[in-house]
């Protein structure tokens, strides 16, 4: 008991930091999901933000043959176009 106590409080703090990047990329998904209810959406930077996105994290980024960039937070991905306009995009390449 006491050897769980010690390793517990040894990396509570570690364990914070994972805990709420991971809730942040989770919720960052989750908002990604509800406005791209099919394969593509867009919607404005100040809808992200206010749903509580947080650019700051994603899990990988891709760049097109044109140069564009897409951030993505595991399947779900953005692009940010002219006047704080996204596109949302799904990846379906790993769904079977």
């Amino acid at each position: 008991m006491c050897r769980n106590s010690y390793n517990n409080r040894l990396n509570s703090d570690s364990y914070n930091v994972v805990r709420n990047i991971n809730n942040q990329l989770r919720r960052n998904r989750r908002i990604l999901e509800e406005i791209c209810q099919d394969d593509k959406a867009k919607t404005t930077k100040s809808t992200l933000i206010t749903r509580g996105f947080d650019f700051n994290f994603i899990t990988s980024q891709r760049t097109t043959q044109k140069g564009n960039i897409y951030h993505f937070v595991y399947d779900y991905g953005y692009l940010e176009l002219e006047n704080d306009i996204y596109l949302i995009v799904k990846d379906s390449r790993n769904e079977k």
